[in-house]
């Protein structure tokens, strides 16, 4: 038996760090928004074992990829002894802040599911991706979510009105930011470090009507204030951005990526233009409708 499977990015509508826990991780609360951005996973049964590859050979393809840790509980969960043989085509950028290792994680875990006939409840699936990562949960559905404690509790919400028919334009500046770094640096900056709890909640109420200009001042990421700082340059990205027609712009999770919200494909395409007449055509891009929705 044989499966494709698509393996979506996100942005963070919104990430207010609310301060350093006890264990180490930060308390957070955080807003995010699937993205039709994605990687492709190819899933075959073997006899035995776990075989990785992948098209960026920069990457590893043992127990230093999320996806082969992620096949690697899966089979200890089930106790299954049958192998898998997984080929991973990389085409959402690597620590961007898109969670683009975390997807995989989970699109691995629920084509295993179904590859050996739905073996775990949901429950278990979603304990293990907690267990592997704090994004991971999130990619096990489809819809935006708002996601507390270190971001492993999730909680799924309607799309959002004020989001329909918009436009999702991406840019990758060609390096990426430590996740690690990015929290690490974060003590530097108490007020992004020890943010008002509730943010979450007020943004998401905000984009359940139509109005995304009464939504677009309440994006915010904390860890924009030791990004920023180190790279000046994706602050330019943000304020060139939401000079230029964006109805909203923000630096994604740890960075390095940066996300704009347009009206429709052709002006955020339009906007590309223009960006790249600014800052040249080096960075990645994308550009995709949001997500379908009622």
């Amino acid at each position: 038996m044989f499966l494709l499977k698509q393996s979506p990015c996100k942005v963070n509508l919104l990430l207010n760090i609310l301060g350093k826990r006890a264990d180490g991780f930060h308390e957070l609360e955080t807003l995010m928004q699937p993205v039709n951005v994605c990687d492709e996973l190819a899933f075959e049964r073997t006899r035995n074992g776990i075989e990785l590859s992948c098209n960026d050979h920069s990457l590893p393809t043992d127990s230093g990829n999320l996806v082969f840790r992620a096949a690697e509980s899966f089979r200890a969960a089930t106790g299954i002894s049958e192998g898998v043989k997984i080929h991973l085509e990389k085409k959402i950028p690597v620590a961007a802040g898109l969670g683009g290792g975390s997807g995989n994680a989970a699109t691995t875990l629920l084509a295993l599911n179904e590859l050996f006939g739905g073996a775990l409840p949901s429950e278990k699936l979603i304990h293990i991706a907690a267990g592997l990562g704090s994004d991971i949960p999130f990619f096990l559905q489809d819809k935006p979510a708002l996601a507390v404690g270190r971001g492993e509790q999730v909680q799924p919400l309607d799309f959002f009105p004020a989001l329909r028919n918009k436009a999702f334009m991406l840019i990758h500046p060609g390096f990426g930011i430590s996740t690690p770094w990015a929290y690490k640096n974060l003590a530097r900056f108490p007020a992004a470090l020890n943010g008002p709890k509730g943010r979450g909640k007020k943004l998401a109420a905000l984009l359940q009507s139509d109005d995304l200009n009464a939504a677009a001042p309440e994006f915010y990421n904390s860890l924009e204030a030791p990004a920023f700082e180190k790279f000046p340059v994706l602050k330019l990205f943000k304020d060139f951005l939401a000079s230029n027609g964006a109805r909203a712009a923000l630096m994604s999770g740890s960075g390095s990526a940066t996300f704009a919200i347009c009206d429709s494909v052709p002006a955020a395409e339009a906007l590309i233009e223009k960006f790249k007449s600014r800052f040249g055509p080096n960075c990645w891009t994308a550009v995709v409708r949001n997500v379908s929705q009622p």
